[in-house]
């Protein structure tokens, strides 16, 4: 079943799930590849996102504590302005997030101690009132901006 390009219809039914645990990004630890969570091949090297646990068992000290988020919301990959939306309603609050997209699904890593705002940060576009057009304007603008200022860079 192809997934929703309509903004509108996204955003009224986007939910937000938590996954239990922490996570973190790991490099230069190829091994942890196959049982990572989620991995990235860059230029220079493998992105890995595992538990802390695991990263504390490899006596790897993260740098950034996350919890990952998923979004319920079917969406189709050609989708425009999900990402600027939730990107922007995140920005708003000061969170920064890195995103992974998945086939079914956007993942979102956000600071571990400010997963309850970054939640009802994006919850509450569920309950938005804008109109799209400014929704959508205001959403491209709030994610370049946040870009430009490296709040959200994945």
């Amino acid at each position: 079943m192809a997934g929703d390009t309509d903004l509108t219809s996204m955003l009224a039914t986007i939910a937000v799930e938590r996954r239990p645990g922490l996570f973190c990004f790991v490099t230069g630890h190829d091994e942890l590849a196959a049982t990572a969570e989620a991995t990235v091949r860059e230029e220079e090297g493998i992105s890995a996102i595992v538990s802390i646990e695991v990263a504390r068992r490899r006596g790897i000290e993260p740098d950034f504590i996350a919890s990952w988020l998923t979004l319920r919301v079917h969406s189709a990959l050609e989708a425009v302005g999900l990402t600027a939306a939730f990107s922007a309603a995140l920005t708003d609050e000061g969170i920064s997030c890195n995103v992974i997209a998945g086939y079914h699904h956007d993942h979102l890593l956000v600071p571990a101690d400010r997963v309850d705002d970054a939640i009802a940060a994006i919850e509450s576009l569920r309950s938005s009132q804008l109109d799209p057009n400014t929704a959508r304007a205001s959403a491209t603008m709030s994610c370049t901006t946040s870009a430009a200022e490296g709040i959200s860079e994945s």
